[in-house]
């Protein structure tokens, strides 16, 4: 909400990993009306944001420089001075090679309140995913963040690093930003001291799926980092400590390391279903081709919350279909003890979830979480009873069909499964260019739609040089239908279902032969 005075938040959005967020950060950036974002602050932590807020991206690295310094300052103020509630989102933490204090520092000038949320910085974060402890008992007890943006060979003293005391100094170094000027550093610090044998390591892109350690010495990891085309971002990382780095690597050995993989879901929904991925190390673009709406209108729903003691089963098929049920149940001015004399059936155990979410159990799950299943296993213990279908209003109706030639069933729309109207360009330009490895599809409505979003060129590429997760065999037939061939399809029709089906594939195709 706008305020006479705005206020701005320079948060740390961590190295990377989007889960590197504290939660501090996600709270703040929950708040926000407008968004100023570095290149090098992760996509997915744009979501956190609300869907009404400005989004500004600032770049702020090589090559990505949409705004400078002085603009980005400009920028803050002016909106601040609006009233709006800013947040300044930048990489790693705002205070270390971050440019934050000078910012602050102009708000200050300028009279803004303004609020430091610390990030995990790269020098730590990076360094953890790559299983290099910058202190170690034995090893080092001490730990020295340094830039390396400026040639050590050409600044003469001028970049306000002592590199010689450096060399000198018996902990761990951490070097930002030292790609660009690697070979003139490690030729300094073995100039003034260090041994050649010393181990180092370059750490690029740290945290993220597109991770890359190329481990060496002093001497070697000029030439090394040339060989495997090392670009920033990276740390270089020295000292005895890169020498653990065999023993504590864990980030690489993640199932799903590396894997590019495209979410499709509901943006409420794809979240969850992205953080699951990202904790297997996957990289997550997400790009809805449905959006969940509620009922323009709400008579029909009303009208069955007013009748639910006439029922003896409500039965819930999603998610979305409890959440929009129960939080209208909620508007009407009731409470769960409408539901008292209910019983509750629910398609799967992610519906079940929600239902617990609300302190409800359901009373029925059925062993397959489709459709049939549920139709077949409700004819067991529900025949001759009046039954309440809340779902979305489109898809399936074999549900309805199969439970009313047994019992009487009423259906009722909670609400809209929408198409969406496009995807990122970034998308389909990703597509094109091979840098996808994966398309999760988790519905019918979801794959057609995204068909219909793609075009022709990069609707070829899917199931060939894409390849496609589905979720249930009914997931699978639509895609076929398409011409898409599905790669990995799920044994148990849930997200982690849909998971472990991608992991296995995954696994097999890295299997060595």
């Amino acid at each position: 909400m706008s305020r006479e005075r705005g206020i701005v938040y320079l948060i740390g959005a961590g190295p990377g990993d989007p889960g590197l967020m504290t939660l501090r950060g996600a709270d703040r950036l929950g708040r926000a009306e407008v968004v100023v974002f570095d290149h090098l602050a992760s996509a997915r932590l744009l979501d956190l944001a609300p869907a009404s807020a400005l989004r500004i991206c600032a770049g702020k690295s090589v090559g990505h420089c949409t705004l400078d310094q002085n603009e980005i300052n400009q920028t803050l103020v002016e909106h601040a001075q609006a009233g709006k509630v800013v947040v300044r989102l930048k990489g790693g933490d705002p205070l270390v090679f971050g440019r934050g204090s000078e910012e602050a520092a102009v708000l200050r000038r300028h009279g803004i309140p303004f609020e430091i949320v610390p990030g995990v910085t790269a020098g730590v974060g990076a360094t953890a995913y790559a299983g290099i402890p910058v202190t170690c008992r034995g090893a080092a007890s001490a730990v020295a963040f340094v830039t390396g943006h400026s040639d050590p060979e050409a600044s003469a003293g001028r970049s306000g690093v002592d590199w010689p005391a450096l060399a000198r100094f018996p902990g761990t170094l951490v070097v930002y930003m030292g790609v660009t000027h690697l070979d003139a550093i490690c030729r300094t610090l073995i100039r003034e001291g260090k041994t050649s044998g010393t181990p180092a390591a370059i750490v690029e892109s740290g945290s993220l799926p597109s991770q890359r350690v190329v481990a060496g010495t002093l001497e070697s990891i000029t030439s090394l980092a040339r060989e495997r085309h090392v670009r920033p971002p990276a740390l270089l990382v020295v000292g005895e400590v890169v020498a653990r780095r065999g023993e504590l690597e864990w980030f690489e050995s993640l199932p799903l390391f590396g894997q590019r993989i495209v979410v499709t879901r509901p943006r409420d929904e794809a979240g969850r279903s992205a953080s699951a991925l990202e904790a297997l190390g996957a990289e997550v673009v997400v790009a809805p081709t449905v959006e969940i709406r509620p009922m323009a209108d709400t008579g029909p729903i009303d009208a069955a919350i007013d009748r639910l003691a006439d029922y003896d089963w409500l039965v819930f098929t999603s998610v979305n279909g409890v959440r929009s049920f129960l939080d209208r149940l909620f508007e009407r001015g009731k409470d769960l003890r409408a539901l008292g004399g209910v019983k509750l059936a629910a398609i799967g155990p992610s519906t079940a979830e929600a239902l617990d979410r609300f302190h409800l159990r359901a009373d029925l799950i059925p062993p397959s979480f489709r459709s049939e299943s549920l139709a077949e296993s409700l004819a067991g213990v529900a025949a001759g009873s009046r039954i309440l279908l809340a779902r979305a209003d489109r898809g399936r109706t074999i549900l309805k069909d199969e439970l009313s030639r047994l019992a009487d069933v009423d259906q009722v729309a909670v609400y809209q499964n929408a198409d969406a109207d496009q995807l990122p360009d970034s998308l389909v330009d990703r597509i094109m260019d091979g840098s996808i490895d994966w398309i999760t599809l988790s519905s019918s409505a979801i794959t057609a739609r995204l068909h219909a979003l793609l075009p022709e060129p990069a609707r070829r590429k899917i199931g060939r040089e894409i390849k496609l997760a589905s979720i249930s065999p009914i997931t699978t037939q639509a895609a076929a239908k398409l011409g898409w061939t599905v790669a990995a399809e799920a044994s148990t029709y849930t997200w982690d279902g849909l998971i472990e089906a991608m992991t296995r594939q995954v696994a097999a195709g890295r299997a060595p032969l």
